[in-house]
């Protein structure tokens, strides 16, 4: 019985298409957004993910791969936001919302604009649609994934000591500079290979919540990146079956499996559960 519910979808294109992006964006995001969650980034993240909707809008008005338009967005508003914080006074978390705002408005308004003359679906943007994907998006998908893994594997050290003291990464000769952009194009492009998938509204949950939920299990960051991936893949297929078989939202049947997973481990973790902490209080009282 079981396994007739696992196989049986797999029977379906477009559930085998989907599920080979699931699999993909859960373990880039996982990865990727291990970094944000050690440098405190998150709203980074979402100034990112939601910066993206112009390019989009642009790249489908000139007839240009829309991942191309993301990503161009998505790495212009990392640049916008490092001048503003560099060269005024402004806070960079200020910069991010701003920027975020800004583009977010754009890409709103030029949707609409272009929805005046062509059929355009703009929560697929936001929201994503993952059943809709073809073999062209499960092959850029695929590529962008080996391309993150590839770089992340490189450079695990350089990112590792930047990540956690960047002051100290600078005085060892670090150039933390190119670092810093890197992990924002990375950013970008993790945002770009999760548009399918979950949209520009949600990426944010995926890129957070996995390294969120492992932290709170481990201790150490490649422990917290590689249980941090398995989660968010397990999350990601659960979500589509979920999806199948209850006739869900894909991209939000993904985020809440993967909240539920990180509310658990908010309550029952054995380092930082609030119910396991509350327990170990009453026992030794």
């Amino acid at each position: 019985m079981i396994l007739h519910l696992l196989l049986d979808p797999l029977q379906y294109g477009f559930m085998q298409r989907s599920l080979m992006i699931a699999i993909c964006v859960g373990l880039v995001c996982a990865l990727v957004g291990s970094y944000l969650m050690v440098q405190r980034l998150a709203l980074l993240g979402d100034a990112i993910s939601h910066s993206v909707l112009p390019g989009l809008a642009i790249a489908f008005l000139f007839g240009v791969n829309i991942l191309i338009g993301a990503f161009i967005a998505g790495v212009l508003s990392t640049l916008l936001i490092t001048w503003i914080h560099t060269r005024s006074p402004i806070k960079e978390d200020a910069a991010m919302g701003i920027v975020l705002s800004a583009f977010f408005a754009l890409g709103i308004t030029l949707i609409t604009i272009i929805q005046k003359d062509t059929k355009i679906d703009l929560m697929h943007f936001l929201f994503g649609n993952i059943l809709a994907v073809s073999a062209n998006d499960v092959r850029d998908t695929v590529l962008i994934t080996i391309f993150i893994i590839i770089t992340i594997v490189a450079l695990y050290k350089e990112l590792l000591f930047y990540s956690f003291d960047p002051q100290g990464a600078q005085a060892a000769g670090l150039p933390t500079n190119a670092l810093n952009f890197g992990l924002m194009v990375l950013i970008a492009l993790t945002v770009v290979a999760s548009l399918k998938a979950v949209g520009v509204i949600l990426v944010i949950s995926l890129l957070i919540t996995p390294g969120a939920t492992a932290y709170l299990l481990v201790p150490r960051l490649h422990h917290v990146m590689l249980l941090g991936s398995g989660l968010s893949i397990l999350s990601s297929i659960t979500g589509m079956y979920l999806s199948y078989y209850y006739n869900l939202p894909s991209g939000p049947a993904i985020v809440l499996v993967i909240t539920g997973f990180f509310t658990l481990s908010l309550l029952l973790s054995p380092r930082h559960g609030l119910l396991y902490q509350a327990f170990k209080l009453a026992n030794k009282q």
